[in-house]
């Protein structure tokens, strides 16, 4: 397994305005996205927000690519933080709460990422108190951080979890759901207190991405079935529903006699015409060989934190006894965990920035494993880029406006059955790449590692949290 690029068919990718609320994008070959934007409430400039690219999935050719999600494309983490504040203002002001603050400050910080650190910390110097009890949900495994930011932008009663890929030995899942257009489809709810989803409070659902919403409405009757409530929000960087895709919200509205209310930042409605040509798989072509190894380090930063004794099994039926860390959100959260995981994050955000050799520094979560690296990278000074490994595959190529110039390919740590891969690394980009794993064991990083080996960056830090 390697680095992959594509270049040998014709790149068009780019963006041609036909009217004022209407792009059309042109992908690989002849695949095209045409867009006509319906509502762009804090008027966000789209280049600001994404990248087109082809996608490996038979479900759909295409892919929006973040440029604020702190996933594919490398971004200052306070971007991505700030997008998650974003669609929490925009929640407040659906709620009639209290606005702190200035929510064209919070655009300027996304749009422009150099003003990005400031404005976050006034955005946690100043958290929105929320109108009312709330359950937030973040989607795996792109949304845990974007769900996780979101709900951080409050105070009051409001409480977290996200969905997650893995299966739990000790305990069965509390909710369970299937998403669309993906390609691991199964999600799971594993809340610490056995009472976490009871009450009434509306449930807000985050994601970065809604395409039909499905995934969203899967969630919505599962919940319902076992702890019914009146009122969900589904909250979304982008929302891309049909006519059709609408409707069958407001039938399932109807037949749950609850409301399901739709909160974006923008939302607009696509034609997708033509096709990619073929696609190449991962591993197909491997990059040259750096000509030195990189320096090598390790850290331990599970002594800073909290952790839950459940172990897991992949599809192997291997099992992995190490812990989890407590507050990732994979086990629900309340507003009285947040202070100390703030303190926790500093804490290893201290030391891992005595650790800093170089002036451009990327930090890479993995998996799911999103919002704790993102907010430690936040705290290690300046030149620091954030993304995280995933497992969606997608066509490389590398274009000016195409969003995966390259992809590298390894074995998911924790279970080598399932590929995993990482984003727009080029030669000569940094100094140093640290990498953050949250259940660790040698065998499984042995993958990941010869991966990171093959960008030829010089150091390669690796942060363990066991």
């Amino acid at each position: 397994m390697g680095c992959y690029v594509k270049t040998k068919a014709i790149l068009h990718c780019s963006s041609e305005p036909k009217t004022l609320n209407r792009r059309l994008y042109k992908i690989l070959g002849d695949l095209e996205v045409e867009i006509e934007i319906l509502d762009n409430p804090f008027q966000l400039p789209l280049e600001a927000l994404f990248q087109m690219a082809a996608r490996i999935n038979k479900k759909r050719s295409f892919l929006f690519v973040s440029k604020v999600l702190g996933k594919h494309i490398p971004v200052v983490p306070e971007v991505s933080l700030l997008s998650g504040a974003a669609l929490a203002y925009l929640y407040q002001k659906h709620c009639g709460g209290e606005i702190i603050g200035d929510i064209a400050e919070i655009v300027r910080g996304i749009v422009n990422p150099q003003e990005a650190a400031a404005i976050y910390r006034r955005v946690k110097a100043n958290l929105l108190p929320i109108p009312e009890p709330a359950l937030f949900i973040g989607f795996a495994e792109t949304a845990t951080a974007l769900g996780h930011s979101m709900y951080d932008a409050f105070t009051g009663p409001a409480k977290y979890i996200h969905t997650t890929r893995d299966a739990l030995v000790e305990s069965g899942p509390a909710l369970t759901f299937e998403e669309e257009h993906s390609h691991a489809t199964a999600h799971r709810c594993y809340p610490s207190e056995v009472d976490f989803f009871r009450g009434d409070e509306p449930v807000v659902l985050v994601d970065d991405e809604i395409t039909t919403g499905k995934t969203a409405i899967n969630i919505i009757r599962d919940l319902h079935q076992k702890h019914p409530r009146s009122r969900y929000v589904l909250a979304s960087l982008l929302d891309w529903r049909s006519d059709e895709d609408i409707a069958r919200f407001k039938e399932t509205e109807a037949e749950l006699k609850v409301t399901i209310d739709c909160l974006s930042l923008v939302r607009g409605q696509i034609k997708v015409g033509g096709t990619a040509p073929g696609l190449e798989r991962r591993g197909e072509s491997a990059m040259s060989k750096p000509s030195k190894e990189p320096q090598i380090y390790h850290y331990e930063a599970g002594r800073f934190f909290s952790h839950v004794p459940f172990s897991s099994v992949n599809s192997a039926g291997e099992v992995n006894t190490k812990p989890y860390l407590a507050f990732t959100g994979r086990f629900g959260l309340k507003g009285t965990d947040n202070e100390k995981l703030d303190q926790m994050i500093s804490q290893t955000a201290a030391l891992l920035k005595s650790k800093r050799a170089g002036g451009k520094t990327l930090c890479m979560g993995t998996g799911e494993f999103m919002y704790i690296p993102m907010r430690i990278a936040a705290e290690m000074g300046a030149g620091v880029y954030y993304q995280s490994s995933t497992r969606s595959p997608i066509h490389p190529f590398n274009g000016a406006s195409y969003g995966i110039k390259n992809a590298y390919s390894f074995d998911c740590p924790d279970d080598a059955e399932i590929g995993y891969f990482f984003y727009n690394i080029s030669e000569g980009q940094y100094d140093e790449i640290f990498v953050f794993v949250e259940r660790s064991h040698q065998a499984g990083l042995e993958s990941y590692a010869n991966a990171l080996k093959s960008t030829g960056v010089p150091a390669l830090h690796f942060v363990h949290f066991n």
